[in-house]
């Protein structure tokens, strides 16, 4: 275990990364620049992997001008309209490649039952980690997914201009929760941040996403783009649903993980904490959530199975990722902690 690092997990901006290609290196080019400076066309990323390095790397650098920003980066870029037409064609491949892994149909419920099946016989990373993942492990998981949970439930926020009725109140009383219910040091972000500690990770905002592989800036980039567009609000409604209905019986294994490795009191509360809460939040989000909304907008039905279909897939990729590269005993990060 390392030396614990202070806590810095309200650092308000995080730093530019390195590139990964070309796209991505044009954007950081710009980004170093006054707003308005010259942005690569979008027939920049026609030969780019939707979900390889350099896109989602490019793609999770647009949308984190809609979160804290980067150090040193003008204001002025989040709504730059060259930045804007590059991202809207990063966005059309990564979809249409979404689009293509993933089967269609508007069948809501059947999808969200597929998610409660839970095999006899799990192998998943969760299942890995409860019963052999190594203190190693859990760090590089936590490192990755702290892209992620340093902004709980941010992504998702934006959806709720877009609700109404009874759905609107559902989705805002389970977001209550993941603020801390109104307690700043019980806020999901800052639970995560005190894992992290436990884990002798350096809590700084963004810290890791140099380490982070595409296939887990992908999970991140997914809901970024789609809390942004009013058009795929139903999508979201289908990721927030995927999250809150999964997340119980995972969390439960990754608590066991913590407690049998003595990763600290911080690393297995965080996901205790998740066990208890989302089981209860899985009943309010499907009754009255995507229940809400497909009550007001039926048409939004394929949208919303769209929404479940994409995050599983990405995040069976990342799950792929990780267990392969730990199942050989080398690290799952592009570089090591």
């Amino acid at each position: 275990m390392q030396d614990r690092i202070p806590h810095a997990a309200d650092a308000r901006e995080g730093e530019l990364p390195p590139a990964r290609g070309e796209v991505s290196e044009g954007v950081l080019a710009a980004l170093r620049g006054p707003a308005g400076g010259p942005v690569p066309g979008p027939g920049a990323v026609r030969t780019a992997d939707p979900l390889g390095d350099d896109l989602q790397l490019a793609l999770y650098l647009c949308y984190e001008l809609h979160y804290r920003g980067f150090h040193g980066v003008d204001p002025a870029w989040e709504w730059d309209p060259g930045l804007l037409a590059l991202r809207q064609a990063m966005e059309g491949r990564f979809l249409d490649e979404l689009r293509a892994r993933t089967e269609g149909g508007p069948d809501v419920d059947a999808a969200l039952d597929a998610l409660l099946v839970e095999p006899v016989d799990g192998d998943g990373v969760s299942h890995f980690l409860r019963d052999k993942g190594e203190l190693w492990q859990l760090r590089e998981y936590a490192a990755q997914r702290s892209l992620y949970h340093l902004k709980e439930a941010d992504p998702h926020a934006w959806v709720i201009p877009r609700l109404h009725g009874r759905a609107k109140a559902a989705f805002v009383a389970v977001e209550y929760d993941e603020f801390g219910g109104g307690r700043p040091e019980r806020v999901h972000a800052r639970l995560f941040a005190d894992l992290m500690t436990d884990l002798g990770l350096d809590t700084r905002y963004g810290r890791y996403l140099d380490h982070a592989p595409a296939e887990m800036l992908a999970n991140v980039t997914l809901m970024s783009l789609l809390g942004l567009h009013r058009v795929h609000r139903g999508a979201l409604v289908g990721h927030f649903a995927t999250v809150e209905v999964t997340s119980s019986p995972g969390s439960r294994r990754l608590a066991e993980a913590m407690r049998r490795t003595g990763a600290g009191p911080a690393a297995e509360h965080f996901y205790a904490e998740h066990v208890t809460a989302d089981a209860v939040h899985e009943q309010i989000v499907r009754r009255d959530v995507v229940g809400g909304l497909l009550s007001d907008e039926p048409a939004l039905a394929p949208d919303v199975a769209f929404g479940i279909a994409a995050t599983v897939h990405l995040e069976d990729r990342l799950g792929e990722h990780l267990l392969g590269a730990w199942r050989e005993g080398v690290t799952s990060l592009r570089k090591p902690l």
